[in-house]
């Protein structure tokens, strides 16, 4: 597992989140030719690790909720997903920079010390579906608590979230709405998880 150097990013070291994943049950391959047309080279077993969605905007656009929410109740099929919403600016402050590190606060007291975080950044390291499945695997493979992935408000990340995560991702090369960026993550984490089950969906 490749971590941050933070004491906060201890999927493996954490006692209880051990427990919680020896608990879970790896979901099966249900499609997984080996050769062919059909082959599915990525599918593979994977715990189910639970799913957390942070994301700091207002989401005012209903019809972008419910497109999200579309994706969710199919990834819900494999794993629990969770959003947590972050207020943007929840103290006011006229400045930028301080906007920013009051949200981070907000993100970071989402997150516990056996999560993994993925922060979404353009400025991240360029993902294809593929990689995403990967990311899902290997939080199990890692004994995570649950895997986190965090959407930031207008300016960004806080330099504490850019700390705590362990890897940073991006979507896309362009800069994304919060709420397109939300939409697209939430129908790539379903497609991860056919990715992983050899479903035919992803192509």
């Amino acid at each position: 597992m490749q971590c941050n150097g933070s004491n906060l990013c201890s999927c493996t070291s954490s006692v209880g989140a051990i427990s919680r994943i020896s608990n879970l049950s790896p979901l099966p391959v249900v499609h997984a030719k080996k050769g062919g047309k059909d082959a599915k080279p990525e599918a593979r077993a994977a715990l189910p690790v639970p799913i957390k969605i942070v994301t700091v905007g207002k989401g005012n656009s209903s019809a972008a909720a419910a497109m999200a929410e579309e994706w969710l109740a199919k990834a819900r099929r494999y794993t629990q997903v969770h959003e947590i919403p972050i207020k943007p600016n929840p103290k006011k402050a006229a400045s930028p920079a301080v906007q920013v590190q009051y949200e981070g606060d907000k993100v970071l007291k989402s997150v516990a010390p056996g999560d993994k975080v993925i922060a979404l950044d353009e400025r991240g390291r360029a993902v294809k579906s593929e990689d995403v499945a990967r990311l899902i695997a290997r939080a199990g493979d890692d004994g995570c608590q649950a895997l986190v992935f965090c959407i930031g408000g207008p300016y960004g990340h806080s330099d504490s979230v850019r700390m705590r995560a362990d890897e940073t991702i991006s979507l896309s090369n362009l800069v994304l709405n919060h709420q397109v960026a939300h939409i697209v993550l939430c129908e790539q984490i379903y497609r991860g998880w056919t990715i992983l089950r050899g479903e035919p969906y992803h192509h």
